[in-house]
Protein backbone atom coordinates (compact mmCIF):
# COMPACT_ATOMS: atom_id res chain seq x y z
CA UNK A 1 0.00 0.00 0.00
CA UNK A 2 1.58 3.46 -0.98
CA UNK A 3 0.51 6.80 1.00
CA UNK A 4 1.85 9.32 -1.85
CA UNK A 5 -1.07 10.71 -2.18
CA UNK A 6 -2.27 11.23 1.45
CA UNK A 7 -1.36 14.56 3.34
CA UNK A 8 -0.53 13.38 7.06
CA UNK A 9 -0.50 15.50 10.45
CA UNK A 10 0.68 13.38 13.28
CA UNK A 11 1.21 14.73 17.09
CA UNK A 12 4.14 14.49 19.62
CA UNK A 13 6.12 13.05 16.42
CA UNK A 14 9.47 13.89 17.88
CA UNK A 15 9.88 11.11 19.67
CA UNK A 16 8.97 7.25 20.27
CA UNK A 17 6.19 5.91 18.66
CA UNK A 18 5.40 9.14 17.39
CA UNK A 19 8.71 9.24 15.60
CA UNK A 20 7.96 5.51 14.38
CA UNK A 21 4.48 6.85 12.76
CA UNK A 22 6.01 9.81 10.96
CA UNK A 23 9.17 7.39 9.84
CA UNK A 24 6.93 4.85 8.32
CA UNK A 25 4.45 6.76 6.64
CA UNK A 26 6.89 8.87 4.96
CA UNK A 27 8.65 5.27 3.78
CA UNK A 28 5.40 4.71 2.55
CA UNK A 29 5.29 8.04 0.28
CA UNK A 30 2.76 10.11 2.01
CA UNK A 31 3.19 13.95 2.99
CA UNK A 32 3.96 14.09 6.38
CA UNK A 33 2.89 17.29 8.86
CA UNK A 34 4.90 16.67 12.23
CA UNK A 35 4.75 18.17 15.26
CA UNK A 36 6.75 17.69 18.56
CA UNK A 37 6.46 20.18 21.56
CA UNK A 38 9.53 21.96 20.44
CA UNK A 39 10.31 22.73 16.91
CA UNK A 40 14.15 21.62 17.64
CA UNK A 41 12.82 17.93 18.34
CA UNK A 42 10.21 17.97 15.27
CA UNK A 43 13.01 19.18 13.22
CA UNK A 44 15.40 16.16 14.07
CA UNK A 45 12.92 13.59 13.35
CA UNK A 46 11.97 15.67 9.94
CA UNK A 47 15.88 15.39 8.99
CA UNK A 48 16.01 11.99 9.62
CA UNK A 49 13.45 11.31 7.25
CA UNK A 50 14.70 13.62 4.60
CA UNK A 51 18.04 11.27 5.08
CA UNK A 52 16.56 8.89 3.79
CA UNK A 53 15.33 10.23 0.67
CA UNK A 54 12.36 11.54 1.36
CA UNK A 55 11.61 14.69 -0.54
CA UNK A 56 12.03 17.57 0.99
CA UNK A 57 9.41 19.09 0.13
CA UNK A 58 6.58 16.24 1.46
CA UNK A 59 8.03 16.08 5.24
CA UNK A 60 7.30 19.46 7.62
CA UNK A 61 8.05 19.86 10.96
CA UNK A 62 6.07 22.31 13.50
CA UNK A 63 6.19 23.14 16.98
CA UNK A 64 2.93 22.74 19.02
CA UNK A 65 1.99 21.98 22.81
CA UNK A 66 -0.82 20.51 23.04
CA UNK A 67 -1.53 21.44 26.32
CA UNK A 68 -1.88 25.23 25.03
CA UNK A 69 -4.95 26.05 22.88
CA UNK A 70 -2.96 29.39 20.86
CA UNK A 71 0.24 26.82 20.12
CA UNK A 72 -2.66 24.37 18.69
CA UNK A 73 -4.49 27.14 16.42
CA UNK A 74 -1.34 28.05 15.42
CA UNK A 75 -0.14 24.64 14.27
CA UNK A 76 -2.99 24.06 12.45
CA UNK A 77 -2.68 27.66 10.70
CA UNK A 78 0.66 26.56 9.55
CA UNK A 79 -0.58 23.29 8.09
CA UNK A 80 -3.31 25.31 6.25
CA UNK A 81 -0.74 27.62 4.83
CA UNK A 82 1.22 24.70 3.10
CA UNK A 83 -1.94 22.60 1.75
CA UNK A 84 -5.43 22.60 1.02
CA UNK A 85 -6.45 19.66 2.90
CA UNK A 86 -5.39 16.59 5.33
CA UNK A 87 -5.95 13.04 4.65
CA UNK A 88 -5.22 11.84 8.10
CA UNK A 89 -4.59 13.04 11.72
CA UNK A 90 -2.59 11.28 14.01
CA UNK A 91 -3.52 11.95 17.32
CA UNK A 92 -0.43 10.50 19.11
CA UNK A 93 0.65 13.05 22.08
CA UNK A 94 -0.31 12.30 25.12
CA UNK A 95 1.95 12.72 28.11
CA UNK A 96 2.66 9.20 30.09
CA UNK A 97 2.58 9.40 34.08
CA UNK A 98 3.81 6.39 36.11
CA UNK A 99 2.57 5.54 39.25
CA UNK A 100 0.23 3.53 41.38
CA UNK A 101 -0.01 5.75 43.93
CA UNK A 102 -2.77 9.08 43.51
CA UNK A 103 -0.66 10.99 45.98
CA UNK A 104 2.69 10.63 43.90
CA UNK A 105 2.42 13.10 41.07
CA UNK A 106 2.56 17.00 41.54
CA UNK A 107 -0.62 19.12 40.89
CA UNK A 108 1.09 20.00 37.90
CA UNK A 109 1.74 16.77 36.71
CA UNK A 110 -2.16 16.12 36.77
CA UNK A 111 -2.60 18.78 35.23
CA UNK A 112 0.05 18.61 32.40
CA UNK A 113 -1.22 14.43 32.13
CA UNK A 114 -4.84 15.70 31.73
CA UNK A 115 -4.21 18.73 29.06
CA UNK A 116 -1.81 16.96 26.62
CA UNK A 117 -4.01 13.58 26.21
CA UNK A 118 -7.13 14.93 26.70
CA UNK A 119 -8.18 18.04 25.93
CA UNK A 120 -4.71 18.11 23.81
CA UNK A 121 -6.58 15.55 21.42
CA UNK A 122 -9.81 17.62 21.12
CA UNK A 123 -8.34 20.37 20.02
CA UNK A 124 -5.73 19.15 17.77
CA UNK A 125 -9.09 17.34 16.00
CA UNK A 126 -10.89 20.38 16.13
CA UNK A 127 -8.42 22.44 14.78
CA UNK A 128 -7.84 20.05 11.77
CA UNK A 129 -11.57 18.97 11.55
CA UNK A 130 -11.71 21.79 8.29
CA UNK A 131 -8.83 20.85 6.07
CA UNK A 132 -10.04 17.09 7.33
CA UNK A 133 -13.55 17.72 5.68
CA UNK A 134 -12.06 18.99 2.54
CA UNK A 135 -10.15 16.15 1.83
CA UNK A 136 -11.49 13.03 -0.23
CA UNK A 137 -10.44 10.45 2.19
CA UNK A 138 -10.55 11.88 6.05
CA UNK A 139 -9.29 9.49 8.64
CA UNK A 140 -8.77 10.55 12.55
CA UNK A 141 -6.60 7.86 14.27
CA UNK A 142 -5.81 7.94 18.29
CA UNK A 143 -3.34 6.30 19.87
CA UNK A 144 -5.41 5.76 22.94
CA UNK A 145 -4.04 2.86 25.40
CA UNK A 146 -5.41 -0.25 26.96
CA UNK A 147 -5.55 1.96 29.82
CA UNK A 148 -8.79 3.84 28.03
CA UNK A 149 -10.64 0.34 28.22
CA UNK A 150 -12.96 0.08 30.79
CA UNK A 151 -12.04 -2.07 33.92
CA UNK A 152 -8.29 -1.80 32.87
CA UNK A 153 -6.14 -2.39 36.13
CA UNK A 154 -2.91 -4.07 34.62
CA UNK A 155 -0.64 -0.92 33.50
CA UNK A 156 1.69 0.80 36.23
CA UNK A 157 0.43 4.09 34.65
CA UNK A 158 -0.45 6.99 37.25
CA UNK A 159 -4.42 7.20 37.91
CA UNK A 160 -4.18 11.04 35.68
CA UNK A 161 -3.15 8.91 32.63
CA UNK A 162 -6.28 6.42 33.07
CA UNK A 163 -8.45 9.54 33.26
CA UNK A 164 -7.24 11.05 29.98
CA UNK A 165 -7.09 7.92 27.92
CA UNK A 166 -10.64 7.20 29.42
CA UNK A 167 -11.54 10.75 28.15
CA UNK A 168 -9.99 10.00 24.87
CA UNK A 169 -11.84 6.70 24.60
CA UNK A 170 -14.87 8.57 25.26
CA UNK A 171 -14.44 11.48 22.95
CA UNK A 172 -13.40 9.29 19.98
CA UNK A 173 -16.57 7.01 20.37
CA UNK A 174 -18.98 9.81 19.99
CA UNK A 175 -16.96 11.79 17.42
CA UNK A 176 -17.22 8.21 14.98
CA UNK A 177 -20.70 8.75 14.98
CA UNK A 178 -21.36 12.29 14.67
CA UNK A 179 -18.77 12.43 11.59
CA UNK A 180 -19.61 9.30 9.53
CA UNK A 181 -22.23 11.01 7.81
CA UNK A 182 -19.77 13.42 7.21
CA UNK A 183 -17.39 10.70 5.49
CA UNK A 184 -14.87 10.70 8.41
CA UNK A 185 -13.88 7.93 9.61
CA UNK A 186 -12.49 7.53 13.25
CA UNK A 187 -10.09 4.90 14.21
CA UNK A 188 -9.21 4.45 17.68
CA UNK A 189 -5.89 1.72 19.17
CA UNK A 190 -6.19 0.29 22.49
CA UNK A 191 -2.51 -1.39 22.59
CA UNK A 192 -1.15 -2.46 26.34
CA UNK A 193 2.49 -2.07 26.77
CA UNK A 194 4.77 -2.28 23.95
CA UNK A 195 8.38 -2.45 22.28
CA UNK A 196 9.44 0.19 20.13
CA UNK A 197 11.56 -0.51 18.02
CA UNK A 198 14.06 2.05 15.82
CA UNK A 199 12.49 2.37 12.45
CA UNK A 200 16.06 2.67 11.14
CA UNK A 201 17.59 -0.42 13.18
CA UNK A 202 18.20 -3.76 12.34
CA UNK A 203 15.68 -4.63 14.85
CA UNK A 204 12.79 -3.61 13.13
CA UNK A 205 12.66 -6.08 10.54
CA UNK A 206 14.51 -8.72 13.41
CA UNK A 207 11.70 -8.16 16.00
CA UNK A 208 10.40 -11.25 16.98
CA UNK A 209 6.79 -11.33 16.14
CA UNK A 210 5.38 -14.79 17.98
CA UNK A 211 2.32 -15.38 20.14
CA UNK A 212 4.98 -15.10 23.04
CA UNK A 213 5.91 -12.14 22.20
CA UNK A 214 4.85 -8.55 23.51
CA UNK A 215 3.11 -6.61 21.06
CA UNK A 216 5.46 -4.81 17.87
CA UNK A 217 5.44 -0.84 16.91
CA UNK A 218 5.54 -2.31 13.75
CA UNK A 219 2.06 -4.46 14.27
CA UNK A 220 0.85 -1.22 15.43
CA UNK A 221 1.75 0.59 12.37
CA UNK A 222 0.66 -2.31 9.99
CA UNK A 223 -2.94 -2.27 12.09
CA UNK A 224 -2.60 1.99 11.48
CA UNK A 225 -2.36 1.52 7.47
CA UNK A 226 -4.94 -1.75 7.28
CA UNK A 227 -7.79 0.80 8.71
CA UNK A 228 -6.70 3.68 6.30
CA UNK A 229 -6.30 1.49 3.55
CA UNK A 230 -9.82 0.16 3.79
CA UNK A 231 -12.83 0.93 0.81
CA UNK A 232 -14.63 4.14 2.50
CA UNK A 233 -17.38 1.92 3.25
CA UNK A 234 -15.46 0.32 6.02
CA UNK A 235 -15.45 1.99 9.61
CA UNK A 236 -13.23 0.44 11.52
CA UNK A 237 -13.82 2.31 14.48
CA UNK A 238 -10.95 0.15 17.15
CA UNK A 239 -8.75 -1.80 17.74
CA UNK A 240 -7.84 -3.96 21.03
CA UNK A 241 -5.23 -5.83 21.81
CA UNK A 242 -4.60 -8.82 24.07
CA UNK A 243 -1.75 -8.45 26.60
CA UNK A 244 0.83 -10.75 27.40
Amino acid sequence: MTLEHRRVVITAAGRDFGRTLALRFASRGAEVHLSARTLEAAERVRDEIRAQGHDADRVHAYACDLTDPASVREFAAAVAARTGHVDVLVNNGSRYQHGTDLLSASDEDVVDTLASGATGTVLATRAFLPLLLKSAEPDIVTMVSGCGETGHHRSDAHDAFYAAKSAQAGFTEILSRRLRDRGVRVISLYPPDFDNHDPLSEAWEAAPRTAKDPLTAQSLVDCVFFAIGQPRDCFIKSFHFEQV
